[in-house]
């Protein structure tokens, strides 16, 4: 029922506008730049282990996963998992999600803190998420209004990540654009430009993932605030 009320709406319109609009801007950013062969003519996966070469993060590997998009590096097995769609392609696009996630193949070899306190918070995170609410529900259903704090602050550790998510993902994108431009995989402005779109778009959806998380727990301390009062 707390979900259906006007007041849920008005805190959470917002945030699904901004995803939407998001989850658009990062699909046309990412279909205009893959259209766009980078003069270097390097796929994802060559360009991968070129710059994992230069770079001396030799103990890491490439592996490629399933679906669209899905590409990501997995510190526990020190390992880049590019999409078919990235280490096929030898598009501006691929080239700049390739080197993103080698980026964060840069940060766990530097034992960047970020990154390192994110890892921590994964577990805490997982937990928090349904428990959280959980302890909100129950508190509010039986007006223990201090046991649905304790679910607010739980739930905000949602928050946290996503802000602490955001540092990592703009550094890993600084790194990308300083490994291509260095390398010479990627080699005009005009493929700069590409790169720079890409990763940027990127960025954004962590930022809209940052507003929900922030809007929803409004949501949640604004609930449980007007029971106290009451």
């Amino acid at each position: 029922m707390y979900f259906l009320s006007p007041t849920y709406l008005m805190y959470m319109i917002p945030a699904f506008i901004l995803m939407a609009i998001t989850s658009w801007y990062v699909k046309s950013a990412y279909n205009k730049w893959s259209r766009v062969a980078a003069g270097s003519r390097f796929n994802g996966y060559e360009a991968t282990r070129r710059l994992i070469a230069s770079s001396g993060l030799h103990g890491v590997k490439i592996q490629g996963t399933p679906g669209e998009m899905t590409d990501h590096y997995d510190p526990r097995d020190k390992t880049v998992y590019l999409s078919n769609g990235v280490a096929n392609s030898a598009s501006v696009a691929a080239l700049a999600i390739a080197a993103h996630e080698l980026g964060h193949a840069q940060q766990d070899a530097e034992e960047y803190f970020p990154l390192k306190f994110r890892a921590v918070l994964v577990p805490l995170v997982n937990i928090g998420s349904n428990l959280g609410w959980i302890l909100i529900m129950i508190g509010l259903l039986l007006q223990m209004t201090q046991l649905a704090w304790v679910g607010i602050l739980v739930f905000s550790g949602g928050a946290l990540f996503a802000l602490v998510t955001l540092p990592v993902e703009f550094d890993a994108s600084a790194r990308a654009r300083r490994m291509l431009a260095e390398s010479g995989i990627i080699q005009t402005d005009a493929e700069m430009r590409g790169v720079s779109n890409v990763l940027n778009a990127a960025a954004l959806t962590y930022v809209a993932g940052l507003v929900t998380a922030v809007l929803q727990l409004l949501y949640y301390v604004s609930l449980v605030s007007g029971r106290s009062r009451d």
